[in-house]
């Protein structure tokens, strides 16, 4: 479905927040018969709903906004709107036409477009492809899930877009190239279960994409993909890391060496097998990379690392804080805990508790020799599954600050503290980026304790 085929129809944007504001202005360029805004009350996304946007869809809140959702010929979502909100599993009952907008801006731009998700990279692996794009000379423009909604896009010949799980649920068209980096249990209380995300997050490979490109080393991808044709980053035949001709670890493509692995500034396997993937990406719209190697080394060195995803913060101490909110599920806590392998290290754990199961973290850790420190909600379940563990020390406090300042105690010198979190930003945090403020203020307010 395209934003033209809402020609007089009647259509109800069902969220205020950023991606509804979007819908409401690209589909009152159409002309619609009718176009309404529903808000629930649970919508903690919303915003001022005023001016020209109330005069091309006025708000309908409460019981009645439901009544206006099920009246309209086609629902337009919000991503914030989950698979297993009551009203949302009623209307697909009633048999109503539910999308998003990221579905109409795909279906009119789907051909030049690089779209990447994955319950792990997705943010680093689509900065980096829209980065080196840039670099040599394929100008694109960056939106989706990272900040800008698709229907707010300028024109361009080609994007590249981070879409989360609940963007890619209702695409009835596939990008160009779909990248999916990681697959692990995550948002299970949005989607309904574990099956049912897995189902929403690949069902952006689901509508004939000319190319499908993955982390070829996550083992659950490739359990979900099968014998489907991919190109897998990570093995021997496209990009990947092997020893170079100094004995140092380099990229490759292929059997033709790139460039060495110290050029990419960012730490930890994960994101070498970002990179591939990225390279991947590039190779697959005809990016000579093998003649381009020397350009993409220097932009590969100048690419910054996302802000709250194994950011370092300086300590005169000597120790080194690493801001990993972003971590919010147990699979990208180890992840972290991997990229500083070798150190003496303190991991700060905890957030929403939203029943995810830790076991595959107390595996991950069994001969690991570390602290790790839970805060609410779900610190002490999680320090909990780890108990038994001869090498984790644990411990459980009361909040972030006084992690902090135990980790200072209990971490040598040269060592690291990580906060990351295995779960989402708890109540007493407004959002993941106030945690990493508290975070960050933490670290400053002991540093002389």
């Amino acid at each position: 479905m395209r934003l033209s085929d809402l020609r007089g129809r009647t259509v109800a944007v069902w969220g205020t927040g950023r991606e509804g504001r979007a819908a409401v202005i690209a589909i009152a360029a159409h002309g619609p018969a009718d176009l309404v805004a529903v808000d629930d009350s649970a919508n903690f996304l919303s915003l001022p709903w005023e001016g020209p946007l109330a005069e091309a869809a006025p708000l309908v809140t409460g019981e009645a906004g439901f009544e206006r959702l099920a009246a309209a010929d086609v629902v337009v979502r919000s991503p914030g709107v989950p698979q297993t909100h009551p009203w949302l599993v009623e209307l697909r009952r009633r048999g109503v036409t539910v999308t998003q907008g990221t579905a109409l801006w795909m279906a009119d731009h789907a051909a030049r477009t690089v779209g990447v998700t994955g319950s792990k990279g997705k943010s680093t692996t689509s900065s980096l492809i829209s980065h080196l794009l840039t670099a040599v000379g394929r100008p694109n423009v960056f939106g989706g899930n990272i900040g800008v909604p698709t229907l707010d896009l300028p024109e361009s010949e080609l994007y590249v877009l981070e879409l989360s799980s609940y963007q890619c649920s209702d695409l009835t068209d596939s990008p160009r190239v779909a990248v999916v980096t990681a697959l692990f249990p995550e948002h299970l209380d949005a989607h309904g279960g574990e099956r049912e995300y897995y189902r929403d997050k690949l069902n952006l490979l689901a509508h004939g994409p000319e190319t499908i490109v993955v982390n070829g080393a996550d083992p659950r991808l490739a359990a979900e993909l099968g014998d489907r044709p991919a190109v897998r980053a990570g093995h021997p035949d496209t990009t990947h890391v092997a020893t170079g001709l100094d004995g140092t670890p380099w990229f490759h493509l292929g059997d033709q060496p790139l460039f060495p692995r110290a050029v990419l500034p960012l730490v930890g396997r994960h994101n070498e097998g970002n990179l591939c993937v990225a390279l991947a990406v590039l190779d697959a719209l005809g990016v000579d990379v093998v003649a381009g190697k020397d350009h993409l080394a220097v932009a590969v060195a100048e690419f910054q690392g996302l802000a709250h995803r194994l950011t370092e913060i300086a300590d005169p101490s000597g120790l080194t804080f690493v801001d990993d909110t972003l971590a919010t599920s147990p699979y990208a806590a180890m992840h972290a805990i991997d990229a500083y392998d070798g150190r003496p290290l303190t991991v700060i754990v905890g957030g929403t508790d939203r029943g995810l199961d830790y076991t595959p973290l107390a595996e991950h850790l069994a001969e690991r020799e570390l602290n790790v420190i839970g805060i609410p909600d779900s610190g002490a379940r999680i320090v909990g599954a780890l108990a038994g563990l001869p090498k984790v020390r644990t411990e459980v406090v009361d909040d972030l600050v006084d992690a902090v300042r135990l980790a200072r105690q209990l971490t040598p010198a040269g060592g690291v503290v990580l906060l990351s979190p295995a779960a989402p930003s708890y109540g007493r945090f407004r959002n993941w980026e106030h945690r990493s403020e508290v975070f960050a203020e933490a670290v400053a307010d002991t540093a002389g304790a």
